[in-house]
């Protein structure tokens, strides 16, 4: 034994001689032993405490807790509009007249249009402020996705319908985007890219108004104390509808826009990718005829938002896309994941979205932690969070209890929101500064004092944490 010893490295032969020697495991993380004692309201506590990035794929229609857009939308008469919507149906219309629109309950509509329905289509109607409790709350239950039958057909087809009229006006728009910035900022957030549109708004008389001066009432607002204070740096993606008839002038349009702007970062394609007027190699030749004029516009596109295999993803990619919105079915086309692995493209992952939207039929389906470890960039975003009725912790709440997250993976998908983010070189270096600077911070209360060296506000309890994890209000 010995001699053979000899035509060992003495520090090998040292370990061999040494049977008392002991190999001492690595002490857990802190991270690791705070998630094994914490329950999952002491988990949302800590995840809602905890500073992030950014959200790079929010729609702001969507984005509008009910009960925030019946507040404004009451209010709306300082800006000269008023609404009513549908408590009841009369069946005021001949059958072969009688469509989904005039059968949806909640519909709302602007006075102006409520003025020119004959008495019995009126008569369906009631003004939001004078909604009882009961009907109050059942119109802003129907802008939620909050039950099991519900689901894609409810919220593409119904939602976006209820809100209607609203929609009309951009001091609507202007003040929920504060009220998301607010509650973002509270939820430790430091940068939105939100999704809206420039077009279709209208004056409390119908009479449409242009662009420019829906972007100036827009800028206006959030150059406000209230909003400046949230700490929260906002710039806009422009969306266009993929499967209508013309929506490739639309793209030329909102493209042009968009290089003309500098708040306005990117070009994004929104809506169902299951109609196959959308499909993405559609608009390839107007991407490429777009880029023979216009530089420095960047893209953020829908891609994989699907339940079945298709090229989806791979498709978007040559249209230009900078990020892909979902991925959802990336992880059947393994040649592109090998192609989007390292980067430089990112996939903003929308996890309770999915899973309402039925994407996925459970978390054990979905392929966000595949693409994570598998090395493809992603971050957590929140889609349309007010028809979910979540927030941006509550996603970060999904991913560390179903694919139980380290440390280390949390911060890479903050730092991922903000380092893929379309923001200027200089203020998203400013980002990320802060960033570190404030997890930083935030590790060091945490480790010496527990929650209470770092909350300041407790989370908000939403209803899809308290229907899916009983996770309710205290």
């Amino acid at each position: 034994m010995r001699s053979s010893l000899r035509t060992l490295t003495p520090l090998l032969a040292t370990l061999l001689l040494a049977p008392s020697l002991s190999f001492a495991a690595p002490a857990q993380h802190w991270f690791e032993r705070f998630k094994d004692d914490a329950d999952d309201r002491t988990l949302l506590r800590f995840l809602h405490a905890m500073p992030k990035g950014g959200d790079l794929h929010m729609h702001l229609g969507g984005s509008n807790h009910p009960e925030w857009l019946y507040e404004i939308a009451v209010d709306a008469e300082r800006w000269g509009y008023r609404f009513l919507t549908r408590t009841r149906i009369e069946n005021c219309r001949p059958l072969a007249e009688t469509t989904a629109e005039t059968l949806l309950l909640f519909r709302t509509i602007s006075e102006h249009s409520w003025q020119r329905l004959d008495d019995c289509e009126r008569s369906e109607y009631e003004r939001l402020e004078a909604l009882d409790a009961a009907t109050r709350t059942a119109w802003m239950d129907a802008l939620r996705l909050d039950r099991p039958t519900e689901g894609r057909n409810e919220f593409f087809d119904r939602h976006w319908s209820r809100i209607g009229e609203i929609g009309w006006s951009p001091e609507i728009m202007a003040e929920t985007l504060v009220y998301n910035m607010k509650a973002f900022g509270d939820d430790g957030a430091l940068y939105l890219e939100p999704g809206i549109s420039v077009d279709g708004y209208r004056t409390p008389d119908g009479k449409g108004i242009a662009p420019p001066r829906v972007i100036e009432i827009l800028r206006e607002r959030i150059q406000r104390p209230d909003a400046v204070a949230t700490g929260v740096t906002v710039r806009f993606e422009l969306a266009v509808l993929r499967f209508r008839p013309f929506a490739e002038a639309a793209l030329r349009q909102r493209y042009a826009f968009v290089a003309s702007q500098p708040d306005f970062v990117s070009v994004d394609l929104v809506g169902r990718e299951d109609d196959d007027k959308g499909y993405p190699l559609r608009f390839l030749e107007t991407f490429r005829d777009l880029r023979r004029t216009h530089g420095d516009v960047s893209l953020s596109i829908h891609g994989g938002e699907v339940d079945e295999p298709n090229s989806h993803v791979r498709d978007t990619l040559l249209l230009g896309a900078d990020r892909i919105g979902h991925g959802v079915n990336l992880i059947t086309d393994p040649d592109t994941m090998l192609l989007m692995k390292g980067g430089p493209w990112m996939v903003e992952i929308n996890l309770i979205s999915n899973l309402l939207l039925e994407y996925v039929g459970d978390y054990a389906e979905h392929p966000f932690p595949e693409y994570l470890r598998f090395g493809i960039p992603v971050a957590l975003s929140t889609d349309d969070r007010g028809m979910w009725d979540s927030t941006l912790s509550d996603e970060f709440f999904v991913a560390v209890r179903e694919f139980d997250l380290s440390w280390e993976e949390i911060k890479l998908l903050s730092r991922n929101s903000l380092r893929y983010a379309f923001v200027e070189a200089d203020v998203k270096a400013e980002l990320l500064e802060e960033y570190d600077r404030r997890i930083a911070i935030f590790e060091d209360a945490f480790r010496a004092e527990g929650l209470a060296g770092v909350e300041t506000t407790p989370p908000q309890y939403r209803g899809f944490l308290c229907r899916r994890y009983a996770l309710c209000a205290p």
